[in-house]
């Protein structure tokens, strides 16, 4: 009698498992389904928009080398304002940083407010912070530069904040022990621990600035993109392709550089 009670218990909870299976299923289609009607997913227009597709890529071929140099020198200050907006976000949010990490923060209304600025600039998009520079101060890298360091000041301070707290208590609290202050804390115990991460994340985000630089110049903001977003309005569709692979080829040649200096340093 025991030994059916267990098999139908057991039975039951298959099914219960089961069931809760079909449930979170259907509800994660049907959440596919409402996404697809609300952006209007359409294969049979992307189907007729192929040749489209086709005639502009067929267009850009062969790239075209008239304009080159000026769109080497965009390339260069599109890299001059990642490293520019990554320094300045790197600066913006190491004391955020701190201020954000439980276990470093000097006052819990400090950690509130760090906390509270990093959730606020890093919600905001690239994008949106650009068109604001872009309006208050015109058209130009600059307002790239600022939009980049605002948003990657959260991104960074986030990550910062994150690798504090996760040190290892050991070295603080013997540091506490002898009487040493906040500052002598955060050289000797939490500097050290932090700093492959440190650069780690900082170099990642600059390989992300990069691309974001690229993206910034479709809004007025400096760089490479506005020469893009240029030449693909007036149909010059071989210079589009020449800087298009201008982009691959700094983005592939800045993702080989920052894994060297990872390996080297960290």
């Amino acid at each position: 009698m025991q030994a059916i009670d267990k098999k139908r218990t057991t039975i039951q909870k298959i099914l219960k498992s089961n069931s809760k299976v079909l449930i979170y299923t259907l509800l994660f289609m049907a959440v596919i389904y409402w996404s697809a009607i609300g952006v209007k997913l359409n294969v049979v227009e992307l189907m007729e928009g192929l040749p489209n597709m086709w005639n502009i890529i067929s267009s850009m071929f062969p790239p075209s080398l008239a304009n080159f140099g000026q769109y080497v020198s965009s390339m260069l200050i599109t890299i001059q304002m990642s490293i520019t907006g990554t320094l300045i976000a790197i600066i913006l949010s190491i004391p955020l940083g701190i201020g954000a990490a439980q276990n470093m923060s000097p006052h819990s209304s400090i950690y509130r407010a760090c906390r509270f600025i990093l959730n606020v600039i890093r919600s905001i998009p690239e994008l949106i912070v650009a068109l604001v520079f872009v309006a208050a101060v015109g058209l130009g890298p600059f307002a790239g530069v600022m939009a980049m360091a605002i948003h990657s000041a959260g991104m960074l301070g986030k990550f910062y904040a994150e690798a504090i707290e996760n040190i290892s208590k050991g070295e603080i609290e013997a540091l506490q022990a002898a009487g040493a202050n906040k500052i002598q804390i955060l050289r000797f115990a939490v500097w050290p621990q932090i700093l492959p991460e440190f650069i780690g994340v900082s170099l990642y985000r600059w390989e992300i600035n990069v691309r974001a630089a690229t993206v910034l110049g479709l809004v007025g903001a400096g760089g490479i993109g506005f020469d893009l977003l240029s030449t693909q309005r007036l149909f010059k569709y071989e210079e589009t392709a020449t800087i298009i692979i201008l982009i691959l080829v700094t983005v592939v040649i800045m993702d080989r550089l920052c894994a060297s200096i990872r390996s080297r340093i960290i």
